[in-house]
């Protein structure tokens, strides 16, 4: 297993790049590695535990057994953005969701909670704050819905086989 951190992830690509002290070079990211680990993106700079391949193209990241959070710099893209990652409290419940939609280009989408016709509103700054760079439509997440400036937002935002993962 290999600790490193991610260098970019491209969802629209399929790859990316980990970066890691413990080997030379870097090591590829495919999509469907990260989708066996239940995401469909990954935030530059996230923390990853990974088992690696040696082939004839190089390292490959083989199976992931953990992502974390990035950490944030002193000032970070959400204050340079005007917008402050909201502090929502444990008791605020993690709801399951599905996204309606999500624009990486705009920095922003919808989702609905499940039997809710309710748009809560997605921002890309708050996702990459939980480790999140993009969403496609239809995939299920977990949000903690806050009241935000113009309506219903989400507040904290997990992938749903995070959360899954976390209960075991």
């Amino acid at each position: 297993m290999i600790k490193g951190q991610v260098k970019w992830f491209d969802a629209a690509k399929g790859f990316g790049f980990i970066v890691s002290d413990e080997v030379d070079g870097d090591i590829l990211l495919h999509a469907n590695v990260l989708r066996n680990f239940g995401r469909s993106s990954i935030a530059e700079g996230s923390p990853i535990v990974v088992d690696v391949q040696v082939t004839d193209r190089g390292q490959q990241a083989s199976e992931i057994h953990e992502i974390g959070v990035p950490e944030q710099p002193a000032e970070s893209a959400d204050e340079a953005s005007g917008l402050s990652v909201p502090e929502v409290g444990a008791d605020v419940p993690l709801q399951p969701a599905r996204v309606k939609w999500f624009d990486k280009a705009k920095g922003f989408g919808f989702a609905n909670i499940f039997d809710s016709e309710a748009d809560i509103f997605l921002h890309v700054e708050i996702m990459r704050h939980f480790g999140l760079s993009d969403l496609q439509p239809g995939e299920a997440i977990s949000v903690r819905v806050i009241e935000g400036p113009r309506g219903l937002m989400a507040g904290e935002v997990r992938s749903w086989d995070q959360i899954l993962q976390e209960k075991k």
